[in-house]
């Protein structure tokens, strides 16, 4: 152990008597090399340490009246071999979200940091988008399902808007291994209503589920085999967001249209597109332009009875739509609170709660009608 003293002047001395010096200049080397390493610690940490969060960003936007590339052929995004169809002016385009990273693979913090900072990307909880026990391959599987069933309700809604008759059904794909259905609903199953009141589609099914909530069981009337027979399942909510009452089941909206109609969409998912879908067969299957030429962009679900309904990544959707030239976008009234004080520059926003309003919104534009009485997201 070192000894020392401090004389008269208040400087430190040996046990001899001797001044203790100190070499300041040394002494700020060291203290420089550590700052120094600590910082590049740190950057090497956010660089590489994973976070428990995932990053949205602006996807990919797709025009509903244009063509995509499907293996090495070029084919319309929508087609109608048998009807007469017609060109038209301009774009109706659905717009995406990309998600960066995954419960195997999550962003870095430098990444989500550089990401909190840029008003186009949103930090989201992992588990918001990747629940605990759903693997990616599970939700990748959801979301194909999603996507099939939002362009057979986006037909439905699109023939029933032009007057054409259909019929529609609910087959059980699967059970989802631990949900209330387990056990109780089988696959191949068609749902015929929730509570003694029929369901045809798929957004009749949840909003039944819902109302049901989870304090009681559903009574779901099932047509298994060619019979008929009612089973009792509780909903529970959700583990993802929102959390809604659900029952645990794949479903597959199933509909017999009085002629073909084809989407061609490659490598996404998810039910938001809904909306755009049924605009872009409208205008496809009607002689006018909806839009008189104009660049539309916009998301939303859609039910069969043309309910408008919201979605994810709001923010991230204007903005997409934004980088590919749209002027126009048409949003769900119900992502209002989102929308409201988010708004890239450059982008005129309309609120739409049904298909009759987007397509009012459509006509406003082409016929350049005073838009200031059309609906818009307040802040």
């Amino acid at each position: 152990m070192s000894l020392f003293t401090v004389d008269a002047r208040g400087d430190a001395v040996d046990p001899h008597g001797d001044p203790i010096v100190v070499d300041a200049r040394q002494r700020g080397r060291r203290v420089g090399w550590l700052l120094l390493s600590l910082t590049l610690f740190g950057v090497f940490g956010l660089a590489v340490l994973p976070s428990p969060y995932v990053i949205e960003r602006p996807g990919p936007v797709i025009d509903t009246l244009g063509s995509v590339t499907v293996g090495d052929e070029e084919v319309p995004l929508i087609e109608i071999p048998t009807e007469p169809t017609y060109d038209t002016d301009g774009t109706l385009s659905l717009t995406t979200v990309t998600i960066y990273g995954n419960r195997e693979q999550p962003p870095s913090w430098f990444e989500v940091i550089r990401a909190w900072l840029d008003p186009s990307q949103a930090v989201v909880p992992i588990d918001a988008v990747f629940p605990p026990g759903v693997s990616t391959e599970d939700r990748r599987e959801q979301s194909r399902i999603d996507m099939e069933n939002s362009q057979q309700e986006a037909i439905a809604a699109a023939l029933r808007t032009l007057g054409e008759p259909y019929e529609s059904q609910l087959r059980v794909v699967e059970t989802l291994e631990g949900s209330p259905a387990e056990g109780v609903v089988r696959g191949d199953d068609i749902i015929l209503a929730v509570n003694d009141e029929p369901v045809r589609d798929v957004t009749a099914l949840r909003a039944a589920i819902a109302d049901n909530g989870t304090a009681e069981p559903a009574m779901l009337t099932l047509l298994r085999n060619g019979s008929e027979r009612t089973v009792e399942v509780t909903p529970q909510l959700s583990d993802a967001e929102p959390r809604v009452p659900v029952i645990g089941v794949l479903i597959a909206g199933e509909y017999v249209f009085p002629f073909e109609v084809t989407i061609e969409l490659e490598n996404v998912g998810g039910p938001s597109a809904g909306m755009m879908f049924a605009l872009g067969i409208i205008d496809t299957l009607t002689p006018d332009s909806l839009a008189g030429g104009a660049e539309v962009a916009g998301t939303g679900t859609i039910a069969a009875d043309g309910t408008v309904g919201p979605i994810g990544g709001i923010v991230q959707k204007m903005h997409g739509a934004v980088g590919a030239g749209a002027d126009w976008f048409l949003a769900p009234l119900a992502n209002c609170g989102e929308v409201a004080g988010s708004i890239p520059s450059g982008l005129e926003v309309f609120a739409v709660g049904t298909l009759d309003e987007a397509i009012g919104v459509l006509e406003a534009i082409a016929d350049g009608d005073d838009l200031e009485e059309l609906a818009r997201c307040e802040r």
